[in-house]
């Protein structure tokens, strides 16, 4: 019995201490908060990417980011992992963009670079630097509730 409890001990060592494990929380959560602030305003004009979608972007390459750095993987490695979500969230933001054969028009550019640059808040959080997370959100916000589309926002 004894040896079961010491192999679940054992899966469960990747937070070593409280204070590795409250950086995690601490960096999770603030992905969430800032993912949902650009999700938020997304929702509010009406899109289909809103709060929910931006907060998981945002979270998941927090939480992705902060788990490579945590097995202390060399940057070389580290990088290559950034660059792999980066390219992968494009998918994602690609899936909100439409192209409106009736209208000529194409919609969800703006929404897919949201998630994007979510994306890009999501990876400097799981790299600890929150503070400089917080001021790329608020510009990003900025641009998105300052900056008028002149063709309704798309």
């Amino acid at each position: 019995m004894d040896e079961i409890w010491d192999g679940v001990v054992a899966e469960f060592s990747d937070l070593p201490s409280l204070q590795t494990a409250t950086r995690l929380v601490i960096r999770l959560l603030v992905g969430a908060v800032l993912g949902g602030l650009i999700g938020y305003e997304r929702e509010w004009r009406g899109k289909d990417a809103g709060l929910r979608t931006h907060m998981l972007v945002c979270l998941g390459t927090a939480f992705v980011v902060a788990a490579v750095q945590q097995a202390h993987m060399p940057f070389e490695d580290m990088s290559r992992v950034i660059q792999g979500i980066m390219a992968g969230i494009g998918f994602v933001g690609a899936g909100s963009i439409l192209k409106r054969t009736d209208k000529r028009k194409v919609e969800g550019l703006t929404t897919a670079a949201s998630i994007w640059f979510t994306a890009c808040i999501g990876i400097v959080v799981g790299l600890g630097r929150e503070a400089s997370a917080v001021i790329g959100t608020l510009f990003a916000l900025g641009v998105l509730a300052l900056i008028p589309d002149p063709k309704h926002d798309n």
